[in-house]
């Protein structure tokens, strides 16, 4: 059998475990806590030490894998992860591109932990990197939808460009998940993500992941995770592996929700400037149906100020104010507050799965003051 679609991909994620089961042995994995195993000899042993790996990251990473399609290395935050891919492909002297318009902690670890050591650290506009000159480069890092401006940059076409520079493509998939977006098929050496946000989906767990077709890249992502100590814990692998296997009827529905509110949102009188990549008028929609399977589940859009940004925050029972994205809950924050640039009245809005309508009524009434 192939499994070459999204939703055959799914099927055996769900069931990774069947053809290892003994009989009366249980269908969901262990939250192994062990940190020593049994070596009266080294060679042959699936596990050694707690800090080189453990069944519970495995049952995650096997997951992972199967959605990827590509070897995958877990991590206790996304962070971590980003930080592992960018360490093993980077060395004092090198240069790296990032997007100046993308997640603000990773421009932070490149200006206060990666130039401190000697890395060329450029920052670009997400859309500029489509143009922008990779001579020279070692590393061309992006964000596609990037947080929180939800501009889209063509995958394929940006790695030709760099491979054919000499440079490797390092891809954030956090807004999308490899469910919505797979970068390692257009190419790309690593991608990264932050487990945190949708595929865990709970707002309870910690954790992150690289992937990767490449082995020998691999390992080295792999040597960085024990030799830094840099690991994820078993209770957080436990909930990413079962937040896993609903991630897909979750998006379902918050990809469906978030069409109608962005939809609603954009002919709504008080509202500007409105960012999704799934309307037809976005720039962003050209990803859309190609790279992209639709426009996911985050909002972009702007009120009139700061103050009015607040106080629809505070007055909508059904919006979370919470920094992160992806959960159960719909969520929302003014991203100026961060240091982003965009305007001081500009939202970004994670939809969750309430139904649509209720959401709707909500948010209509908030913005209604």
């Amino acid at each position: 059998m192939t499994f070459d679609t999204t939703d055959a991909r799914i099927a055996r994620m769900l069931h990774h475990r069947k053809a290892g089961l003994s009989l009366g042995e249980p269908v969901v994995p262990a939250i192994s806590v062990a940190t020593t195993f049994h070596l009266p000899q080294t060679q042959g042993a699936v596990h050694s030490y707690g800090r080189a790996g453990q069944p519970t990251w495995d049952a995650v990473e096997a997951q992972l894998a199967i959605l990827q399609d590509a070897e995958v290395v877990s991590f206790p935050s996304g962070m971590a992860a980003i930080t592992a891919a960018l360490v093993v492909c980077l060395k004092a002297g090198a240069r790296v591109m990032i997007p100046s318009d993308g997640y603000y902690v990773t421009r932070l670890l490149g200006r206060d932990m990666l130039q401190v050591y000697g890395v060329d650290v450029v920052p670009v506009p997400t859309l500029d990197m489509e143009t922008a000159d990779f001579t020279g480069f070692d590393v061309i890092y992006i964000e596609t939808p990037s947080n929180p401006g939800l501009d889209t940059v063509d995958i394929a076409a940006i790695t030709a460009r760099a491979h054919a520079a000499g440079a490797r493509v390092i891809v954030d998939n956090t807004t999308m998940t490899p469910l919505l977006q797979r970068p390692l098929d257009f190419g790309v050496d690593l991608v990264v993500a932050a487990d945190t946000k949708a595929p865990s989906g709970h707002s309870d767990a910690l954790f992150g992941h690289v992937a990767g077709r490449d082995t020998t890249l691999m390992a080295r992502v792999a040597d960085w995770r024990r030799q830094s100590g840099s690991v994820p814990g078993p209770f957080e692998a436990y909930l990413v592996h079962r937040g896993l296997e609903t991630l897909e009827v979750r998006l379902s529905r918050m990809c469906a929700s978030a069409a109608v509110i962005a939809e609603r949102l954009a002919l709504h009188p008080d509202v500007r400037a409105v960012r999704y990549p799934g309307l037809r008028g976005d720039p962003s929609h050209k990803a859309v149906g190609g790279q992209m399977a639709n426009g996911g589940f985050l909002i972009g859009f702007e009120l009139a100020d700061a103050v009015t940004a607040e106080k629809f925050l505070s007055c909508c029972p059904l919006i979370e104010q919470a920094t992160s994205f992806g959960g159960v809950h719909t969520a929302a924050e003014r991203r100026a507050r961060w240091g982003d640039t965009v305007a001081d009245g500009f939202i970004r809005l994670s939809v969750g799965v309430e139904p649509v309508e209720e959401l709707w009524k909500s948010i209509d009434a908030a913005l209604a003051g």
